[in-house]
């Protein structure tokens, strides 16, 4: 078996998107000022937190090139005080015409930066109302041209999940190939959903299913005894285990197609695949069908090039192919294998 983790490691330093991303901190800040200063004094006081990828540590850099950040909005308020679109609206209002392009969306306000004509990146605000008699945290949905049923508010946790993701597994190592796992996924998934809409599964489907189905792996040096991570077994394994959860689904009409159902651990409790078609669900089946018979024919390869070779065809050019001579000399370390445990 060839010993491509070095490979994997260089791959994620290239792909991760810092946390620490200077840009992205400075215009979130122009952002969140800008909001301090023009939002309506009709609105309550709110404080504000970062959220999706960029705060559980597991966002990449965009093959577009448009980076995103999320910011949540917690108002000081309950949710009968405010219809949800009104309270989205404050915030459109004090950052309309900040840049060219300030959209209410179903779920957020979105800011758009562009360079040379073309986004560069956006912040999304969620707004939520988050004094609630029940104790709850309910989020705003719905445009200002929806229909009455689409505008409502919506159970939420955000800072729950973000605080089970960035919790999961005891040990901080096994976080960091958790991590490290979701990243070369979401990579993947770039590279084979070009397409937009629902077609392709969410960044946060994939993070919630490989908390289900993701197990640290790793590889003990008999000689050291110390711990070697395994992250393309780590990845494989996933895989698997996520292929094993589709379920056979019989439809009224007689229809039968596979599904997977994973659902966020909080509030709304909502089946992250639940907006693809059975059609999409089965394109997204077959393409990880592939991406498992690339990673077990890479793992059964003796030749660290061959491996990466094939392992690159699934990742991209991001993940590098190593010239013949740097792994001339490279050789399975003698090992025996285990996992945490979850």
């Amino acid at each position: 078996m060839a010993n491509v983790q070095k490979q994997f490691i260089d791959f994620h330093e290239t792909i991760k998107l810092d946390n620490e991303n200077e840009t992205l901190r400075e215009k979130r800040e122009i952002v969140l000022n800008k909001l301090k200063k023009k939002i309506s004094p009709d609105a309550p006081p709110y404080e504000w937190f970062g959220q999706g990828s960029y705060s559980m540590s597991t966002g990449i850099k965009p093959l577009t090139g448009e980076y995103d950040i999320d910011v949540g909005l917690f108002f000081d308020m309950p949710k009968e005080n405010t219809e949800p679109v009104s309270a989205k609206q404050w915030v459109f209002d004090a950052l309309n015409g900040h840049t060219e392009s300030v959209i209410i969306k179903t779920p957020c306000v979105t800011v758009t930066y562009k360079e040379n004509g073309q986004p560069s990146f956006h912040v999304d605000l969620t707004v939520y109302a988050a004094k609630n008699a029940d104790g709850k945290i309910y989020l705003a949905k719905g445009r200002p041209n929806s229909a009455l049923e689409n505008k409502f508010w919506e159970p939420s946790d955000p800072k729950e999940l973000i605080r089970l993701v960035n919790t999961h597994f005891d040990e901080a190592d096994d976080r960091a190939q958790f991590r490290r796992v979701i990243r070369y996924l979401k990579r993947w998934k770039d590279e084979k959903f070009q397409s937009g809409g629902h077609s392709a599964p969410t960044g946060i489907a994939l993070t919630v299913s490989a908390m289900s189905y993701m197990r640290p792996i790793y590889l003990v040096d008999s000689f050291t005894n110390k711990r070697k991570y395994d992250d393309l077994s780590a990845l494989k394994t996933f895989i698997k285990n996520l292929l094993n959860a589709f379920k056979l689904i019989i439809r009224i009409d007689g229809s039968q197609v596979e599904r997977l159902e994973v659902r966020v651990p909080t509030p709304n409790y909502d089946d992250l695949f639940a907006k693809m078609t059975d059609n999409q669900i089965t394109t997204f089946k077959n393409k990880l069908e592939n991406l498992l018979d690339a990673l077990e024919e890479a793992e059964a390869e003796v030749d660290p090039v061959e491996a990466c070779e094939i392992l690159q065809k699934q990742f991209g050019n991001d993940f590098r192919v190593p010239p013949k001579d740097e792994t001339a000399k490279q050789k399975s370390v003698a090992v025996t294998t285990g996992s945490s445990s979850a």
